[in-house]
């Protein structure tokens, strides 16, 4: 790899890979101010929320650059989703070690501009540094939503039917997958889960759709896990949830994963990484959320109810309850 001194200069580098990216947010002022001017849309909110990306932890040191930053900008999109926004544009920090070239952000900024014609958004500005070790990413997305529309956590009520877009567990066995482990399925399975985990599909146009109708009463992205997602929902809406696992929908290769070793139905439900929408919808409004979904070409599938008692249950078909041995991913 090349040495530290073979990089271009902090400010020759944002010229050349980052100040391309903000070409057309007039505000960002070619990444030659310090700062951002924005007016924000009339009639919306903002809403801002910022992920970090360390290697090692968040995704291996031989993942492909592109893909490292598109997926930076996804697991921050899957948050503006959650809350019903639509994406602006967002900020960045890069600190780059020793292990890193200037072929490597190269790469990394294609991924960023990929991403951006897909989603409609421009850099703003950010940050770039070098670190010792390790390389450490950091997005911060910028969206909007009709004013006093975004989705919280604390809009539940008993009653509310729970509802999940996609998947769930992909994240956690695709992790797996794209560590050379689960040998035993098929390489098209592994591949598939491997993909799910490199590569998230952010909900946004579901999301948006649900907080400009005014369908749901709660919604979040599922990224520490299911239950563990829930149970945030459930404690900041003061009430509880009962899940009903057969409902929970799973892809081809965690379905078989589970049909050779049950146990791992509880890796589904608390791993993280899933990156899809949970929501609580009145029942009055559950055939709109599902026309929403229809016209957005996302699943969404109906697994339980939110309820008076103050406890999180995933219970079988005989409705006795799961015992998990935590109910999600933390990072202390």
């Amino acid at each position: 790899m090349t040495a530290r001194g073979k990089l271009p200069g902090e400010f020759e580098l944002i010229a050349r890979y980052f100040a391309p990216l903000a070409a057309d947010a007039p505000g960002a002022l070619g990444l030659r101010d310090d700062a951002f001017a924005f007016t924000p849309p009339t009639g919306m909110d903002l809403v801002l929320t910022t992920d970090a990306a360390t290697a090692g932890l968040h995704f291996l040191r031989s993942d492909p650059p592109d893909l490292v930053a598109r997926k930076l900008l996804r697991v921050n999109l899957s948050d503006l989703a959650g809350k019903g926004a639509r994406p602006l544009g967002y900020l960045m920090t890069t600190a780059f070690d020793d292990a890193i070239d200037e072929a490597w952000i190269a790469k990394f900024a294609e991924g960023l501009a990929q991403d951006q014609a897909e989603y409609g958004i421009a850099l703003w500005g950010g940050d770039t540094t070098a670190t010792p070790g390790p390389l450490a990413l950091t997005a911060t997305l910028i969206g909007s939503v009709p004013a006093g529309r975004a989705l919280r956590r604390g809009g539940a009520r008993p009653g509310d039917r729970i509802l999940v877009t996609g998947t769930i567990g992909d994240g956690i066995f695709g992790l797996a997958a794209h560590r050379g482990e689960l040998t035993d399925l098929a390489a098209p399975a592994r591949h598939a889960l491997a993909q799910r985990y490199v590569l998230p599909q952010p909900r946004m146009a579901l999301g948006a759709a649900l907080a400009e109708q005014g369908v749901a009463h709660a919604g979040m992205d599922i990224s520490d896990g299911l239950a563990g997602d829930l149970a945030h929902i459930c404690e900041a809406s003061g009430c509880g949830a009962t899940v009903e696992i057969a409902s929970v929908p799973v892809s081809d290769p965690v379905a078989e994963l589970v049909a050779e070793n049950p146990a791992l139905i509880a890796s589904a439900l608390t791993g993280g990484d899933d990156y899809e929408l949970l929501l609580a919808v009145p029942p009055s409004n559950v055939a709109a959320a599902r026309e929403a979904a229809r016209k957005a070409g996302t699943p969404l599938a109906d697994i339980g109810a939110f309820t008076h008692t103050p406890a999180v249950q995933f219970v079988d078909r005989d409705g006795q309850p799961l015992a998990l041995p935590s109910l999600g991913f933390t990072h202390f």
